[in-house]
């Protein structure tokens, strides 16, 4: 791309006003093809799309197919689509070639919807060729747009105001763009000088100020800086190390292993601030037969400074479903000549490292604040989650310190109120007048289950902020008949994790 690390405001001006006034967003697009075509672009099939548009000629059907899909159009059709800018201007940014008469797109532009605390809108997105408009394999310096993992992150980030914001590993800078909603410096970091042209691209073409671009790998670029927040889709992907296996930068970073995870885990510290947080995403694995968590709470007692510790594992996979993930990400695909060299090559080496398993999951990691009791949370959940969890991180943190403030006595002083999403489900055998089962359902957050004797079940039925919740245990304990001491010591510590995972909210 020409100069990307400097493009033409003004002709980034005018291919901003000319996206907006043919109605370019994401919302449009998929009604412009439907359904099924979108879910079909999701899997790689353009055809779909294509048959959708049929012969419309409108701005946004030519941009949808120019931009979106990466179909190559007309100059004249270009011009007359975006009546500022041009195909002369897409070209001088380095989104198009130009042979004659057509101009080839070298790049995605992709609109993406977003919402957050702050409200709602969305994004135009560059990012390189992918497979489905290359029509094979990608280039191992491709520049990821936003996937499955991005939006992920993109979710999982706090909401709460930062000034200083890291985004390590930017790829097309979607994560930068977003912690920019909530503070007013971002530094995004890359190995890749084009992941960085991007970035700054992206940011001028959705007109957002305060992002600062670094070359560099991991924390080298900021080194003996401190920040509030650390946000990274790092490029953690298990690739062999050996010859004749690609590597991706978008997702490999050189390293064996999951050694790229435990460095940034055991280095981050170094550069949060007291109370700062680091979120990413990760793999981890499981070496003869030992728990990947258990290798995660090595790397985070590693590290040189304190740190809260919250993992969550989403999903386990064995070494070949890990394989044939990864190889068809790079687009070789079952029946070609090198598939199956490239999941051999991935056993070979998981069975050298005495690999059984992978793990994905959510780091959020903090410096722990001074004086505060350490957060370490290790857990595997696999139930769905819908929404984005910002919202819901943030809260649980703060009620984590909260809750560190209060000793048993002090919480049996507070009130608390039942959380608007819980609702309960009680299961009765055939006959019987007491339930079996008692369970407190999660609407949001991670949506869990959980199971609840009678005298915790009363108390968060009775939770409605009148009354302390020691008052309340005392008279759960008059009408079970039951001493009331050992059972605030039974309950109080249940009631801490129910606040933690937003069960529950202090008064």
């Amino acid at each position: 791309m020409s100069d990307s690390r400097h493009p033409d405001p003004s002709t980034v001006a005018a291919l901003r006003a000319d996206l907006a006034a043919a109605g370019y967003t994401a919302g449009a697009v998929r009604a412009a093809w439907g359904g099924l075509a979108d879910d079909a672009i999701g899997r790689g099939l353009l055809a779909p799309a294509r048959r959708a548009l049929g012969g419309r000629t409108d701005p946004l059907a030519l941009l949808s197919r120019t931009l979106f899909l990466g179909d190559a159009a007309g100059v004249a059709d270009l011009d007359a689509a975006l009546p500022t800018a041009g195909a002369a201007g897409l070209a001088a940014l380095g989104l198009t070639r130009i042979d004659g008469d057509t101009a080839t797109p070298t790049v995605l532009v992709r609109p993406q919807d977003y919402t957050d605390a702050a409200g709602s809108g969305h994004w135009w997105i560059v990012s390189d060729l992918d497979e489905a408009a290359l029509g094979g394999p990608l280039p191992t310096g491709h520049v990821l747009g936003v996937g499955g993992a991005s939006l992920t992150l993109a979710g999982l980030q706090l909401d709460t105001p930062a000034q200083r914001v890291l985004d390590l590993g930017t790829g097309c800078g979607i994560q930068a763009l977003r912690a920019r909603r909530s503070a007013p410096h971002v530094v995004a970091t890359d190995v890749s000088e084009r992941a960085l042209e991007l970035t700054v691209l992206n940011a001028a073409l959705n007109d957002v100020d305060g992002i600062e671009v670094r070359h560099g790998s991991l924390f080298e670029p900021v080194a003996g800086e401190e920040f509030d927040r650390v946000v990274s889709n790092p490029p953690f992907v298990i690739t062999p190390r050996v010859a004749g296996v690609p590597e991706y930068e978008y997702r490999d970073a050189g390293f064996a292993g999951d050694d790229l995870v435990a460095a940034f885990v055991s280095g981050v510290g170094d550069v949060l601030a007291p109370g700062g947080t680091a979120q990413l995403l990760g793999n981890w694995e499981y070496r003869n037969d030992r728990d990947g968590l258990d290798r995660v709470r090595d790397w985070v007692a590693a590290s040189a400074q304190p740190l809260d510790a919250w993992i969550v594992e989403r999903e386990r996979l064995d070494p070949l479903a890990y394989a044939e993930l990864w190889v068809r990400d790079g687009g070789t695909t079952p029946g070609s000549p090198d598939y199956a060299r490239l999941i051999d090559a991935w056993l070979a080496d998981f069975d050298a490292r005495g690999v059984t398993a992978v793990g994905f999951g959510y780091l959020l990691l903090r410096r722990t604040p001074i004086g505060m009791p350490p957060l370490a949370r290790y857990e595997k959940i696999s139930q769905p989650v819908g929404g984005t969890l910002g919202t819901h991180l943030a809260s649980a943190l703060a009620a984590w310190d909260r809750l560190g403030l209060l000793d048993d006595d002090a919480l049996a002083e507070v009130t608390a109120v039942v959380s608007a999403d819980v609702t309960e489900a009680r299961h009765h055998r055939p006959g019987a007048e007491e339930p079996s089962v008692i369970e407190l359902h999660q609407g949001g957050g991670f949506g869990r289950v959980l199971n609840v004797d009678p005298a915790l079940a009363a108390l968060v039925g009775a939770c409605d902020g009148d009354l302390p919740l020691g008052v309340l245990i005392d008279a759960i304990a008059d009408l079970l008949e039951v001493d009331a001491v050992p059972l605030r010591a039974d309950l109080l510590p249940r009631v801490r994790e129910l606040v933690f995972t937003g069960f529950l909210r202090l008064g």
